[in-house]
């Protein structure tokens, strides 16, 4: 939607399913969702549906997803990003340069979509490894194609990390309404790309 203007909206001007969180936009320390329980674990209870169909139809199909992460608290992923950064520090690398590869992958609290509750990490049940060969999967081959139709995106693609900050991790898949997935999705642009259109 055009304003007239060339600023990008703040992101608490973003309606809930667009909200961008970064690490240039981080959420409050005092955050709340409302989140509903599903099988696939919690996100927000707008959106958990959505989750749960699409993971039902990829079964449907003879597919078997895994959801190993959906939402998070604050203190959840402080937890995994001090581990991240612990385990680099332990393979040698000085505090600081820890600190910057820890967050390609594993944003500080805050910065986090998973606090949003509109992100899961979908894996494939017989290679639940977060790497980038999680792509050649039937799961992911068929998320990618599909992730649209139920209003999910993949949300750090691999020619975008230079926009969006985070590495590639085609098992990111972030929840933001079928109108604007298909939209991003057919444009191949990255959330960060659309909300500032």
């Amino acid at each position: 939607p055009q304003t007239g203007q060339d600023e990008t909206p703040l992101p608490e001007e973003l309606p809930w399913n667009l909200r961008l969180v970064n690490k240039d936009n981080p959420l409050p320390r005092d955050f709340s969702v409302e989140t509903a329980e599903t099988a696939e674990g919690q996100l927000d209870s707008r959106a958990a549906s959505a989750l749960s169909q699409m993971v039902s139809d990829m079964e449907a199909q003879g597919l078997s997803p895994v959801v190993c992460s959906s939402f998070r608290t604050w203190e959840d992923q402080e937890t995994l990003h001090q581990n991240k950064i612990d385990s680099l520090l332990e393979e040698g690398y000085s505090q600081e340069a820890a600190e910057a590869e820890a967050s390609r992958w594993v944003v500080p609290a805050g910065a986090s979509e998973h606090q949003l509750g509109l992100a899961a990490d979908i894996v494939a049940s017989q290679y639940q490894i977060l790497e980038e060969e999680q792509e050649n999967t039937p799961e992911q081959q068929w998320l990618m194609a599909h992730c649209q139709e139920y209003g999910f995106i993949l949300r750090y693609p691999k020619d975008k990390t230079e926009v969006t900050g985070v590495g590639y991790e085609p098992w990111h898949y972030r929840y933001v309404g079928v109108e604007v997935a298909q939209e991003i999705m057919a444009q191949g642009i990255c959330l960060e790309e659309y909300v500032g259109q």
